[in-house]
């Protein structure tokens, strides 16, 4: 299988990610949805990323479709969500929030620094803003004692949001601040020591 997008976007690198940690192989291919229009419109028209290229040809989008995917192929054992129950529910509300900054992360990046100046609105800038803290306010207060949010051993609620809130600080500087969020910025900084983290590293 092959994953075809930058890993500077949040959900092509949360699928990467997940794809290290699950134990399934992929090949990486880095094209720009900008940059590399045509080529990657030779591999899926659509052209969104991530585009998982399947081993028959077919093509997946949306990262938490082709997570899904993975959960459902990856070796027994090898899941990044808990079972059933109160921790499963947790770790689904966690997703969806780090889903949530990495989601308006990027549309205030595409307001700011795509689209041409003249053409920005300051009003939807502000209020994309303030999503953003409130998603990492959220997730700060629900960071508790144990090793990882959901428990003693790093979930997909952990990959999400250490990855949106590393987006995040990288497009936006100044927006949010480790200071801010002390608990979600401890928790991201050990998810990115991880192995599959460091792998996907990007400038």
């Amino acid at each position: 299988m092959k994953l075809v997008g930058m890993l500077d976007s949040p959900f092509v690198r949360r699928t990467f990610i997940t794809a290290r940690m699950l134990d399934i192989p992929v090949e990486h291919v880095s094209l720009s949805v900008f940059r590399n229009f045509a080529e990657f419109h030779a591999i899926n028209p659509l052209v969104k990323a991530p585009t998982l290229v399947l081993d028959d040809g077919g093509v997946m989008v949306d990262s938490s479709q082709i997570i899904d995917w993975f959960e459902r192929i990856a070796p027994p054992g090898r899941s990044l969500l808990p079972a059933v129950g109160d921790d499963l529910r947790r770790c689904l509300q966690l997703v969806g929030w780090g889903l949530a900054a990495a989601e308006k992360s990027v549309h205030r990046y595409y307001e700011t620094s795509v689209r041409a100046a003249a053409t920005r609105s300051p009003d939807w800038i502000e209020r994309a803003s303030g999503q953003i803290r409130a998603s990492y306010a959220l997730i700060d207060r629900h960071v508790g004692d144990a090793a990882w949010l959901c428990g003693s051993r790093p979930t997909q609620a952990d990959v999400t949001v250490a990855v949106a809130w590393r987006f995040t600080r990288a497009t936006s500087p100044g927006l949010v601040d480790d200071s801010d969020y002390p608990h979600l910025a401890a928790l991201a900084s050990q998810a990115e020591a991880l192995p599959a983290f460091r792998a996907a590293d990007f400038t």
